[in-house]
């Protein structure tokens, strides 16, 4: 079994067996992010990964779940993504779901068929960074994607039948662009209306490109209390039923957890409660 550079997966992927089907990320020039920053991107050979889950069969009572890393398999050529499918039903007949990062330019560049015949052979959850919906953050963050993309992308993934577990992030855009972030993601997430949503918060790493912003004060980070407000604007605004909501990422200040819309509410009491008492999630909590 062969890993290579620093290896990322979702949360809720902890108990997964991880397969890197690529090495670091095709696009790596988003401004906020500090993954993958060492690794040159390359597409690993399909014999290796293959060999990987033949090592790992012994296994295969143990997990439950397969992840297929780095930062977005779904770049892989579909019959290449098909075989690894493939050869996962052999090795591991009873796992119960397969599940890869995606971005939007890869579900884009996918016709419909493709993306169903990777459903069809096994591939069943999505973890799609959106990050923000407000369109002129989206240029200035790099990420190489535009709102409308993001809403074509998500409608491709509603028509094949994937689950999409959806990332956005409080504060990305500083003190000075609270809200702007919070309504226009709020408005992106009504629009795509996904099964999971993980609601993260910025966080500064040496390097991540946006560093030197904010060791310039072009960039001024939002406090604890800014970011639970940013979170409550975009609570107020966002209209998005049956969305599993969640807080629960090491970066955030406020653990969270409930279904949009009918929890909004509650996750906003929450978050008033938290306001006024000052009851912030230490740093020592939050993976610092």
């Amino acid at each position: 079994m062969q890993y290579y550079g620093n290896v990322f997966r979702p949360p809720s992927e902890a108990r997964s067996l991880i397969i890197q089907a690529t090495v670091g990320c095709s696009h790596n020039s988003c401004t906020f992010c500090y993954m993958y920053k060492d690794d040159n991107f390359r597409i690993r050979k399909l014999e290796d990964i293959k060999k990987d889950l033949e090592e790992m069969s012994s296994y295969g009572n143990y997990f439950e779940r397969i992840f297929l890393a780095d930062g977005d398999a779904l770049v892989l050529k579909t019959e290449d993504l098909i075989e690894i499918l493939k050869t996962i039903k052999k090795y591991f007949p009873n796992v119960k779901r397969v599940s890869s990062y995606a971005t939007a330019q890869d579900i884009n560049r996918k016709s419909i068929e493709e993306l169903q015949a990777l459903r069809d052979n096994g591939l069943e959850m999505l973890y799609i960074g959106f990050e923000t919906g407000d369109r002129k953050l989206l240029k200035e963050i790099q990420k190489g994607v535009t709102y409308e993309e993001y809403v074509t992308a998500m409608k491709k993934v509603k028509e094949v039948g994937f689950t999409s577990s959806i990332t956005i992030i409080a504060g990305l855009g500083g003190v000075e662009g609270m809200r702007d972030n919070a309504i226009g993601t709020a408005k992106l997430i009504s629009d795509t209306n996904p099964d999971y949503l993980g609601y993260l918060t910025m966080r500064i790493y040496k390097n991540a490109p946006i560093y030197e912003d904010y060791l310039s004060g072009k960039f001024e980070m939002p406090d604890a209390g800014q970011i639970l407000e940013e979170m409550k604007i975009f609570l107020e605004n966002v209209d998005s039923p049956g969305t599993v909501f969640r807080s629960n990422h090491a970066s955030n200040y406020i653990l969270l957890a409930g279904t949009l819309n009918e929890d909004k509410e509650s996750l906003i009491n929450a978050i008033d409660t938290t306001l006024k008492k000052k009851t912030f999630r230490p740093d020592v909590l939050r993976g610092f």
